[in-house]
């Protein structure tokens, strides 16, 4: 039985704090197949409140994680345009090692954003 997990969390670069509250929907892509698998809202540290796939549903494949940085971005006071430059924001990455832990973050503004491999 694999040991990895996924986990995640998203900051405010533009505010320099955690993206409390921001909703986090996660996928398997198989194909053109998209399942949801979970679905976590980030919590006062700007983290989900445990492993968004945990141990005992970790395995190897294709996912996609999408972050709803607009009603984030809304919620937060952010002064509305519309649209938004950033709303629905997915990050498609792979796990080959099903004894690892993939950590994929956010960095977030109302103009940008990035991702990176953490641990």
């Amino acid at each position: 039985m694999a040991e990895g997990f996924l986990t995640t969390h998203v900051l405010d670069t533009a505010k320099g704090v955690p993206a409390a509250g921001m909703t986090i929907d996660l996928y398997r892509i198989e194909g053109e197949a998209r399942t949801h698998l979970a679905t976590k809202v980030t919590n006062a540290d700007g983290r989900t409140d445990g492993p968004i796939l945990p141990k005992e549903a970790f395995a190897t494949g294709v996912y996609e994680l999408v972050f709803q940085a607009g009603a984030y971005l809304d919620a937060s006071g952010v002064p509305m345009e519309e649209p938004r430059f950033l709303d629905v924001v997915p990050i498609r990455f792979g796990i080959s090692d099903p004894e690892s832990h993939y950590h994929v973050p956010l960095l977030v503004s109302p103009f940008g954003m990035s991702t990176y491999r953490g641990s």
